[in-house]
């Protein structure tokens, strides 16, 4: 692959640095939120109502009525001064006159159900905060508790508990309902968390979540090499698109540190199975999005679409979904078809690990299966799929209880 030279590299950074200064910073997303919570306490009528997307889009999505993948939407805060209001409107919903924009943000709406939890764990990887959804007519249920124990091992310390459908209960209810969340979150990362009443469905008190919300400080910018973890790779070509015509394949997901540009050559990791051998993909970026916004230049904070001249057809369905990206030839992003793990579980009941036991292991935003071939101060694991982790990686672990995966606890990399 034909690298740029040190005078093309130049001018494209003073390209990027120009557009960006012709986008108001404002509509550009800050950071990740993720919402969770128990399935159908409200998580994406949440999102629509903070952001009006609908994020069920898959068809089975449709059908079946349950978030099965990760959504996607894009929020922008506005604050009228004459009412001391926020709103994701332009316009204040009281005295519709127009708002100037503080900030935005994006959406991350994972699934609820408790078989896709490793769909969730692969969310919060790119998340900076989280909304915890709890619907007060319904209360703290399994997935609530499950949810928990995800953010108490992700590391994200930006929450705030949403207290849904609010308006289905009385108010001694909704004071009980309130009780048992602080109960359940003392001694947990969420215990010093608000606790916000709201209807998603009635859109009332939204307001108050809004400027919550507002208070999350935005990504820091992670310094080191540039490393971008994809959560969606899709091919947008319509059946009997001419060759010359076609676009390459995209990645969609977040920049966890560093700045990609366009025209920057990448390396795809793990990449594609060739001959029972894992290769690196290598290609050039061609674009990059944010909020629907074309960029030359993308850093952290936000949901990130980046364009490449991939084959299209290797982007497919989420084929490379769980890949992390980096600039070629930078070091640090190992791939690994064995790890030897630090195990901590939740349960001290659960400490026993046998030789030949399966376990479902999340690395960033990879998932796979791995089986235990060895015990002793560390456990090693091989994998059946390979997964991007260094030393001092944290993963999560689930294992089989009752012909259920059931998350157990995380695994330090070794």
């Amino acid at each position: 692959m034909i690298m740029p030279n040190k005078k093309e590299t130049e001018n494209a950074e003073e390209k990027a640095e120009k557009k960006l200064e012709e986008i108001d910073s404002r509509l550009i997303p800050e950071f990740n939120l993720i919402t969770m919570g128990h399935v159908d306490h409200g998580k994406t009528s949440l999102t629509q109502a903070l952001s009006g997307k609908w994020t069920d889009t898959h068809s089975e999505e449709i059908k079946r009525g349950i978030t099965l993948r990760l959504g996607y939407a894009d929020v922008t805060i506005y604050h009228c001064e004459k009412d001391d209001l926020f709103s994701s409107s332009e316009r204040c919903p009281r005295c519709m006159e127009k708002c100037e924009p503080v900030r935005t943000f994006s959406i991350v709406d994972a699934p609820g159900h408790e078989t896709l939890m490793a769909t969730v764990l692969a969310g919060t990887a790119i998340a900076d905060g989280a909304l915890l959804l709890i619907a007060a007519n319904e209360g703290i249920q399994a997935q609530t508790r499950e949810h928990l124990m995800v953010l108490n091992i992700s590391g994200i310390k930006n929450i705030i508990i949403v207290q849904n459908k609010i308006d289905l209960v009385t108010e001694e209810q909704a004071l009980k309902n309130y009780k048992d969340i602080k109960e359940l979150v003392k001694g947990t990362v969420a215990e010093n968390a608000p606790v916000i009443p709201v209807s998603a469905q009635q859109k009332l008190n939204i307001d108050a979540l809004l400027k919550a919300i507002n208070g999350i400080p935005k990504h820091a910018r992670a310094e080191g090499n540039p490393k971008f973890y994809s959560v969606r790779s899709f091919d947008i070509n319509k059946p009997g698109t001419e060759i010359e015509k076609l676009s390459g394949g995209i990645l969609g997901g977040s920049i966890v540190s560093g700045n990609f540009s366009i025209g920057d050559s990448i390396e795809i990791k793990p990449g594609v199975k060739r001959n029972n051998k894992w290769e690196t993909l290598k290609t050039r970026i061609t674009g990059l999005q944010k909020a629907g916004r074309n960029m030359d230049k993308a850093g952290p904070g936000g949901l990130v679409g980046m364009l490449t001249s991939l084959d299209p057809s290797l982007t497919k369905a989420d084929s490379l979904a769980g890949s992390t990206v980096s600039i070629a030839g930078a070091a640090g992003i190992e791939v690994r078809n064995e790890i030897s793990l630090k195990i901590n579980f939740f349960n001290k009941a659960e400490k026993k690990v046998s030789i030949e036991e399966p376990f479902v292991i999340v690395a960033g935003v990879a998932r796979t299966v791995g089986v235990v071939s060895s015990v002793g101060k560390t456990v090693s694991v091989k994998l059946k799929l390979p997964v991007c982790a260094s030393a001092g990686d944290r993963v999560a672990l689930s294992r089989q209880i009752q012909n259920r995966w059931k998350l157990v606890g995380h695994g330090i990399v070794v």
